[in-house]
């Protein structure tokens, strides 16, 4: 099945009476203050539509981005949503998705956003330790996550929850039982963006009297590599790991575990853990063949040869050569049966 075609409409901050201690949405989008109108979400969807001919359908999603969805007046939730009606009916466009706040669902919201067929809603959940939740200025508390997954269960519309590992105040056991009441919660999927210092947010404050210290990278990788493992093992999709790269977030970036292809530093870091658990059970002396994706050559190299460099260093990198297969699933590793080879030479 391929990757539906998203078609990104931006709202920073709109409907949203809070701002976060991590929050500086116009950075993150890199969109500006003037609030986008009915005409404008047609334009955009017309405008992605042309450029991806044979595009449509089931096959095309609009997604409001930013700010608090539900918290618009219905009058302006009403006119973003209608202007994609005309598509939705035609046929062009098969569903819509948006985000907003836990505590902005209910009864009323959900049916409005049935009458436009809302199809899948994210909540901004970021973690679901209360006293994480007071320090960050969320304004809601993990029981109205509860509560709104269950309205929206009811209402028969998909759930996807946003988690920011890394918020003042949480540790790794915190964190931990935020992934498990998660686990609980069943979404359909999970976002994971670690938390970032972004210049005009109350964060960057913190950060600069000394009083928030962020994750450093490879913690950020850790964390995540280990939520991400979590969530596949009960079944939960993660479908993005770190903020999409952008001039606006580079340049109001002050600090924090950034980098460009985040997603892909967590997917190498648990390729290597599979490498490691099976090369563990090779005898010295033996030689297996590990069996990966033909696309995941890189992830599995890792960073800069990270991975390989770690495998040297734990004795394990002569225990194995690499086979590449165009039908091994990606981000898995294959182990196929060791061989006696000389030590001299490595033959077998």
């Amino acid at each position: 099945m391929s990757t539906p075609l998203v078609i990104p409409v931006f709202i920073p901050h709109e409907g949203c009476p809070h701002r976060c201690v991590f929050c500086n949405q116009r950075r993150i989008s890199g969109h500006g203050a003037v609030p986008v109108t009915g005409r404008d979400v047609a334009r955009t969807v017309t405008t992605w539509l042309d450029r991806a001919a044979g595009r449509t359908g089931g096959d095309v999603q609009v997604a409001f981005y930013g700010g608090s969805f539900t918290g618009l007046e219905p009058a302006r939730q009403a006119e973003l949503l209608g202007a994609v009606a005309p598509f939705i009916a035609s046929g062009r466009v098969g569903s819509l998705r948006l985000s907003t706040r836990p505590d902005y669902i209910d009864s009323g919201r959900l049916t409005l956003l049935r009458r436009f067929h809302v199809s899948l809603v994210e909540l901004g959940v970021q973690s679901m330790d209360d006293a994480v939740l007071v320090r960050a200025g969320r304004g809601h508390d993990s029981g109205d996550v509860v509560r709104a997954v269950d309205l929206l269960r009811r209402a028969s519309i998909r759930v996807g929850l946003q988690l920011l590992p890394g918020l003042p105040g949480e540790s790794r056991c915190s964190l931990m039982r935020t992934v498990e009441q998660v686990i609980g919660l069943r979404p359909d999927m999970v976002r994971i963006y670690p938390a970032l210092v972004l210049e005009g947010s109350a964060l960057a404050r913190l950060y600069r009297q000394g009083r928030y210290r962020p994750l450093s990278l490879d913690g950020a990788v850790v964390r995540v590599a280990w939520m991400k493992r979590r969530f596949a093992a009960a079944g939960i999709r993660v479908v993005r790991m770190g903020l999409q790269a952008g001039p606006e977030l580079e340049d109001g970036l002050v600090a924090g575990p950034w980098h460009p292809a985040f997603g892909e530093l967590v997917e190498a870091r648990l390729m290597l853990r599979q490498a490691r658990r099976l090369l563990a059970c090779v005898a010295a002396g033996m030689r297996v063949e590990l069996v990966i994706s033909c696309r995941d050559q890189s992830l599995f190299r890792g960073h800069r040869s990270a991975n390989i460099r770690r495998l040297e260093r734990l004795g394990l990198a002569d225990r194995f050569v690499l086979r590449l297969d165009p039908d091994q699933p990606r981000h898995t590793v294959r182990c196929l049966p060791a061989h006696r080879y000389r030590q001299d030479d490595g033959t077998a």
